[in-house]
């Protein structure tokens, strides 16, 4: 096999070559190994190789289960694997080594997936783009000089580029629909509770993330949801088990559905052109599908939304610029980073308590526009992916920022209205996603659409809590009707 017969593979289909003896498990790993040493100085997708010890794992057993003998990446944030440095994009964690391996990566091994490697991310998580200055800028595969997005982007950009069919991924604003959307992928964020997050964590970023990959194929997604699922002891979400295994929803049509659409910003900020004209192409196939779409927005106020989103953003950057401090020693952050920080140790806990109590009146509303429609479609991102660099900080708000900190303003700045000028800058590019993270809702993004310079363009369903079957069902619908698996970007760009 070589590698332009291995990327015409999903998951599935690599395992399935493994289980009849068609291909062994060290050949495929011999080649995304060298996949990733050909195209890893374009993209710099992999922060930590585990190359070696992956094959002395294959030399001391053959691996079994449902996707036995297939590569995997995990993402360098909250995925740990005991033993091995989560370093979450920051250089104060250089030297961090997780204690234990979390709940779905276990359970992903178990299943077969042979671990390879670490996935870049920004720092903490905390960006739709990832240039963390740990690692440096991590590219795109369609094309180098724009980002995959993030903050899953070295999961996204390995899997575009044909070093892996699937990738591990998480989602606490979009985390896994953004880079998907960016990078020609399928996305699935999980409803919360859904996927567990133990022995390390449990109410992630408060229960706002979730675990699952970026895929090129419905039924990967499917599969990888079906192994991780269910929660481990001590989990602090337990929710309902699927009536049927995920796979065999991708498998089905979906019943004539009521789909809503909603394509202006939630912040009333700018939706570029291309966005907008994947979502009405997309309406137009899913009406020949026979399903019933039209234009109907949830009442919920999206400014109060992004402000509820900040708020919890701000105090788990506080939290966990602390962590990385006593684990280490070390006060090596971003600029960004340590504003961040400064603003979220500026709240009172009333403050932060009151701003998270409004999930709730967010989750009531999305749950009555869920008895009207089955799901809600919207663009995944409102901008296409901005070039490396470009949402570098400018050397005024560097500034700004620096005074903040020295003049210890951070109180001064919640009051002053720059939360909300905040979310206007921060989140006009990606004000689609974070309603599913505050709502606990399930959404995905759906590669259905290419702008006029060849760059991917995601669309984005969301469904009622515990709906996963739903999309499942729908995406593999779409991907049956409006193929992309075999849209790859070219060596060209890549190589």
């Amino acid at each position: 096999m070589d590698f332009e017969e291995y990327r015409r593979y999903d998951a599935v289909g690599l395992a399935a070559l493994v289980a009849r003896g068609e291909v062994s498990a060290e050949a495929l790993l011999e080649l995304a190994l060298a996949r990733s040493r050909e195209v890893g100085p374009r993209i710099n997708a992999i922060v930590h190789d585990l190359g070696d010890a992956a094959l002395s794992q294959l030399a001391r057993r053959a691996p079994a289960g449902a996707l036995a003998g297939v590569p995997f990446l995990v993402k360098d944030v909250s995925q740990d694997i005991e033993g091995v440095p989560t370093q979450a994009g920051s250089r104060a964690l250089m030297d961090a080594v997780a204690p234990a391996t979390v709940t779905a990566v276990r359970r992903w091994m178990e299943a077969g997936l042979i671990v390879f490697g670490k996935t870049a991310t920004p720092e903490f998580a905390l960006k739709g783009i990832t240039e963390a200055h740990a690692y440096g800028a991590t590219r795109n595969p369609w094309n180098p000089a724009r980002t995959p997005g993030g903050s899953s982007g070295g999961a996204a950009a390995a899997v575009a580029a044909g070093i892996v069919p699937m990738a591990g991924a998480n989602d606490g604003g979009g985390s896994i629909r953004i880079p998907a959307a960016y990078c020609g992928l399928f996305g699935l964020r999980p409803s919360r509770g859904r996927v567990p997050m133990g022995p390390t964590y449990g109410e992630l970023w408060e229960g706002a993330s979730s675990d699952l990959v970026v895929s090129r194929s419905v039924r990967d997604s499917a599969l990888a949801l079906d192994l991780a699922q269910g929660a481990d002891v001590g989990a602090p979400f337990v929710i309902a088990p699927p009536q049927r295994p995920y796979l065999d929803e991708a498998a089905i049509d979906p019943p004539p559905l009521r789909i809503g659409v909603l394509t202006r910003s939630p912040i009333g900020t700018p939706v570029d052109a291309a966005c907008v004209e994947a979502v009405d192409r997309t309406a137009t196939l899913l009406e020949s599908l026979g399903h019933h779409v039209e234009w109907a927005e949830p009442d919920i106020d999206g400014a109060a939304l992004a402000d509820s989103y900040l708020r919890m953003y701000f105090g788990q950057v506080a939290a966990d610029v602390e962590r990385a401090r006593r684990l280490t020693g070390r006060n090596d952050f971003e600029a960004e980073t340590r504003a961040l920080a400064a603003l979220g140790r500026s709240m009172n806990a009333g403050e932060y308590v009151a701003s998270r109590r409004r999930w709730n009146v967010f989750a009531r509303a999305l749950g009555d526009y869920h008895q009207r429609y089955d799901l809600l479609m919207t663009p995944t991102v409102a901008m296409r992916a901005a070039r490396i660099g470009e949402l570098e900080l400018s050397s005024g708000k560097r500034l700004m920022i620096l005074l903040m900190l020295g003049l210890r303003a951070g109180r001064l700045a919640l009051r002053s209205g720059m939360v909300r000028q905040l979310a206007q800058d921060s989140l006009q590019r990606t004000p689609f996603t974070q309603l599913s993270n505050l709502t606990g809702t399930p959404s995905m993004s759906v590669p259905l659409h290419w702008d006029g310079e060849g760059m991917p363009v995601g669309v984005q369903f969301v469904a009622a809590f515990g709906g996963e079957d739903r999309l499942l069902q729908l995406a593999g619908q779409l991907e049956r009707a409006q193929p992309w698996f075999d849209r790859v970007p070219t060596d060209s760009k890549v190589a």
